[in-house]
Formats: structure tokens, C-alpha cells, sequence
């Protein structure tokens, strides 16, 4: 990896760091979903400042192509992340669809209790 390359890396990921932590300090982001992108960027930023330690940790794997690697790397993680929204997506939509039941039914018990008074 040239050093042009490795440094443009460190900057980017110096920035992608500032707008995980912008967003966080904003309550745009919670804690709990920020801990899969901090660790997507941590690992980023080590195999960039140490490219021999990601060499071996593809070669390890049986990589032939360090970028090769570093691609399944980030698809990984990726999913990973997608995988993760996901869930929270579907979690939210199940406590949003109890929650409209909930009140639909407090909304037809109001309307019952109303027509009783207006009766007496």
C-alpha cells in the first residue's frame, strides 16, 4: 500500500470517526447501534496503519489478494451491520404494531364508557 493511499485511509477514517461521534453527541445516534460502526472503523483503521498485520491476518484465511481480503472484510461487516438494522427494524415495527393495538383498544373503551355516562 503506498503511503499516499495509507495516509488518504487514515484521514478518511479520522473523518468517519468525527461523524460517529457528531452524530452521537447530537442524539442522532444511540450508543448501542454506534458499537457495530465503531468496531467497523477500528478495524479499518488498524489494518491501514499496520498493512503487514492485515497481509497476515489474509493470509491467514488463504487470501491471495491482500484487497481481495480487505473487500470481504468490508462486506462483512456491511452485512453485519445491515443484519443488525435490520433486526432493530423489525423489533420496532412488532412494539409499533402492539402499541396501535393498545391504543385502538383504550380509544373503543373511552367511546364505551362515554356512551354509558351520556345514557344516565
Amino acid at each position: 500500500m503506498s503511503l499516499t493511499l495509507q495516509i488518504s485511509m487514515i484521514v478518511a477514517e479520522l473523518v468517519y470517526f468525527a461523524m460517529i461521534f457528531y452524530f452521537l453527541r447530537k442524539k442522532m445516534l444511540s450508543i448501542k447501534y454506534s458499537l457495530l460502526w465503531l468496531v467497523f472503523g477500528i478495524v479499518m483503521i488498524v489494518f491501514t496503519s499496520v498493512p503487514s498485520l492485515m497481509w497476515r491476518f489474509m493470509w491467514m484465511f488463504g487470501v491471495e489478494s491482500p484487497m481481495n481480503g480487505l473487500f470481504s472484510v468490508l462486506l462483512f461487516f456491511i452485512l453485519t451491520i445491515i443484519m443488525s438494522l435490520t433486526a432493530i427494524v423489525s423489533r420496532q415495527s412488532e412494539r409499533i404494531r402492539a402499541l396501535v393495538q393498545s391504543q385502538a383498544l383504550l380509544e373503543e373503551r373511552i367511546r364505551e364508557l362515554e356512551v354509558k355516562k351520556d345514557e344516565h
